[in-house]
């Protein structure tokens, strides 16, 4: 599934690989990367591909799942598709409480001590879904684990999620992403150890310089 997934994300550049020429994060950092997995909600053949992945997920790993919770805004769609193809409720994790209204952080009806499963489209310092997590639990949620799209597989998030005692499960990572780009001839072989050095340490540009 994870050679699928990643010859999906790439025939449609959700996830673009341009390490000749890295993108800026609004942090200053140069990446080689870019995910925007958002763009898997208009190419249906992927999009099921997805969809049905992340639904397998859920039934393998996280079978006693009574709530599927997506993040905002991007895990949102993902978790409403995903709820539809088993018959599971879904609701989302705003970001903040709301400054009206009824002040809801989690929208959609959620019952304390029922086992969720967070939706998440990307993972890299895995601070948005650690949050949803925490909100969910102050809820009296019982936070089964995460199934995302994709993962970096940073350590920071790696570090993060233990520190929350949460579990991930994504459909497609960056190691197998840079083997299936390299076997298509999307990026040149020498490519993947740069790519894979930046993921090792994002704040380091090393891996930018000719060897």
């Amino acid at each position: 599934m994870k050679q699928e997934i990643a010859k999906g994300l790439l025939s449609i550049e959700a996830v673009f690989l341009r390490p000749q020429d890295p993108f800026t994060w609004a942090s200053g950092i140069k990446s080689p990367i870019y995910c925007d997995n958002r763009l898997t909600l208009t190419a249906p053949e992927v999009r099921i591909k997805v969809e049905e992945g992340l639904a397998a997920v859920v039934r393998e790993y996280y079978p006693e799942c009574e709530v599927l919770m997506g993040t905002s805004t991007a895990g949102i769609a993902h978790a409403a598709i995903v709820g539809h193809l088993m018959g599971l409720p879904m609701g989302y994790v705003r970001g903040s409480k709301k400054d009206h209204g009824r002040t809801n952080q989690i929208e959609g009806r959620l019952a304390p001590g029922q086992k969720v499963v967070v939706i998440e489209d990307l993972i890299s310092t895995a601070g948005s879904c650690c949050d949803t997590v925490e909100a969910l639990r102050e809820a009296g949620a019982e936070v089964l684990g995460i199934a995302s799209i994709f993962t970096y597989g940073m350590q920071k998030g790696l570090d993060r999620l233990a520190e929350h005692k949460t579990v991930n499960h994504s459909l497609c990572d960056l190691d197998t992403l840079v083997e299936v780009a390299a076997d298509t001839g999307y990026i040149a072989p020498e490519d993947k150890e740069k790519i894979l050095r930046f993921r090792n340490d994002p704040s380091d540009e090393g891996w930018m310089k000719e060897e």
